[in-house]
């Protein structure tokens, strides 16, 4: 098969999924472009900042198109690639994009409330309290995983027989590095522009280009030489001030030049394939069971991830993009718009994938990260582009798709514990209560438990990650189901994916801590791996069926339209 063909037929089918089937949904729900949006009332300079609204496109896609899209579809290509392909497109279309959407517009029409408060107002308060646990414990998976994978990439060493020296890649991976500290920077610099000058259209882009540009080619310049533990703490100390910071001052301004080269990678990935067109070398189906992975169901669905469907985007929905959307209008492209485009960049991701396998359907040799970004550097080289500036371009890329989502899970993580504690009266609140809700000591708590995780390395962390996202995605679509319900609003679309992600999770964490208990059993495991990953297994099992069967219980005591306007 061609990969010119797929890239074509999914971008076909994912546009005419947003023009028709997106539009649908934002008239049966209803959008009204003249109501105050929570950004507009609630507006504080931190967190609600009434925002161009692609501007929020931007914070919403580069955040939530995170490792998921490219590492999850290349993971599970060892079932096939037509399978992967179908579970994006389907997924990403009729699950994600909707849980997405919904998400946003849930909180929009909620004042900007997170999902945590939305459970409580919807589901009770122990919901709230079980959800808000539950999407902590999940943010540690996440940043954990993100950030040993940014760490890797920027990594200059190799460790063979004990002995550490510096790899092949050693300048490129430093480059990559020096270019991800130029961005917070350059980032900050463009934020306090926009603010002071009231930057928008094409100044805005200008500017944000010309920072994106100069990171990149000084960067390319001065390459970081440093180890994977130095990198790690580097980025723990850039996520604690990307949690803390206003959003104008780093996160949207970052997040509009990371937009800038996503779309320069994603553009130069589909000209590649364009001009190029290389096979589809991948097999297109391996069969029901895989030995190194296990049977299609339910792993196929939780190793995609975020490329069909994910919770953590709800979390981005509305924790951060509700407070700063200043129209009502612009909420299907920031919820719809944001997710299909994510599900082309999985396909993208498989396709370069399957160019790069040998004509026999052998996979690539590296990780998913490395056969990407090499491929697309690839496709840039033979555009004229020298191989050095290709390949730190390709190697920043995919470390930015780990840190926009970096970024983003830390402050949702943050947010989500000063959730758990707080009160309605905050001002006669306990000291401690008011210690665990402080910004800065919630936000170090969070980061220290992920550090601990990152020990665990990713690769240990990716099949927990993938199972709790879905379950979360799961858990948010019950809380939308009650919303619809009361609201008068139609909530039949939402059924089908809640019903199966249920099932896909349950199966999936089940298998998992099975498979965990037999390891300990036969003497083969060690705590911090093993040990560590049973532990977050079952707590996540248990509070995603307590969660459940009271959500549950709070639909079916709901009075449809008992809150409509």
């Amino acid at each position: 098969m061609n990969t010119l063909v797929i890239v074509l037929v999914a971008a076909v089918l994912l546009v005419a999924a947003y023009v028709l089937y997106g539009r649908w949904l934002a008239n049966k729900w209803g959008i009204d472009p003249k109501a105050k949006t929570p950004a507009r009332k609630f507006e504080d300079g931190q967190d609600y900042v009434p925002t161009d609204g692609w501007t929020v496109f931007s914070h919403q896609f580069s955040s939530i198109a995170g490792a998921g899209p490219v590492t999850g579809a290349i993971q599970a290509a060892v079932f096939g690639w037509v399978p992967v392909l179908l579970w994006v497109l389907i997924g990403g279309i009729f699950f994600g994009a909707v849980t997405d959407f919904g998400a946003l517009y849930a909180s929009v029409k909620n004042d900007g409330k997170s999902m945590g408060l939305l459970i409580e107002k919807y589901i009770g308060k122990l919901g709230r309290k079980l959800f808000l646990l539950f999407c902590w414990l999940f943010t540690l998976l996440v940043i954990a995983a993100f950030a040993d994978m940014v760490a890797g990439t920027f990594n200059a060493y190799v460790v063979a027989d004990g002995v550490a020296s510096l790899s092949d890649a050693a300048r490129t991976n430093g480059a990559a590095g020096t270019i991800s500290l130029l961005f917070i920077g350059f980032a900050m610099i463009f934020g306090l522009i926009q603010k002071k000058m009231n930057f928008h259209g094409w100044k805005e882009t200008v500017t944000g280009l010309i920072c994106t540009v100069a990171a990149l080619a000084i960067g390319m310049m001065l390459p970081i030489i440093a180890g994977k533990d130095t990198w790690t703490y580097i980025t723990f100390v850039y996520i604690f001030f990307a949690a803390v910071l206003p959003m104008w001052l780093l996160k949207q301004p970052r997040d509009a030049m990371t937009t800038y080269m996503f779309i320069g990678m994603i553009a130069g990935a589909a000209l590649g394939l364009l001009v190029a067109h290389p096979s589809m070398n991948l097999p297109a189906f391996t069969g029901f069971h895989n030995d190194a992975l296990g049977d299609m169901f339910p792993i196929l669905f939780v190793t995609v991830a975020c490329g069909a469907v994910s919770g953590f985007h709800s979390l981005v929905s509305s924790g951060t993009s509700s407070k700063t959307v200043a129209n009502e209008k612009d909420m299907l492209k920031v919820g719809y718009g944001a997710m299909v485009l994510e599900s082309l960049l999985a396909v993208l991701a498989l396709c370069v994938a399957g160019a790069a396998a040998s004509a026999d359907g052998t996979p690539a040799s590296g990780t998913p990260f490395q056969i990407f970004s090499s491929g697309v550097a690839g496709f840039f080289e033979m555009f004229g582009v020298p191989v050095y500036v290709a390949q730190c371009f390709m190697t920043m890329c995919v470390s930015a798709l780990a840190l926009t989502s970096l970024d983003a899970v830390a402050r949702i993580g943050r947010m989500s514990f000063q959730e758990l504690f707080s009160t309605d009266d905050m001002e006669h609140a306990e000291g401690w209560r008011k210690l665990f809700c402080n910004k800065y000591f919630s936000t170090i708590l969070t980061l220290a438990a992920a550090f601990v995780l990152t020990r665990i390395g990713y690769a240990n962390i990716w099949p927990l990650f993938g199972s709790a996202n879905q379950l979360l995605s799961a858990l948010v679509l019950v809380t939308l189901c009650v919303f619809m319900k009361v609201t008068g609003r139609s909530n039949k679309m939402l059924f089908p994916p809640l019903i199966i992600m249920l099932l896909v999770t349950g199966t999936a964490l089940a298998e998992r801590t099975i498979g965990l208990v037999k390891a300990i059993a036969a003497g083969s495991a060690t705590f911090l791996v093993e040990g560590l990953q049973l532990i977050i297994a079952i707590l996540l099992i248990i509070l995603g069926l307590t969660i459940v069967i009271n959500s549950l219980r709070a639909y079916f005591a709901s009075r449809k339209n008992s809150e409509k306007a």
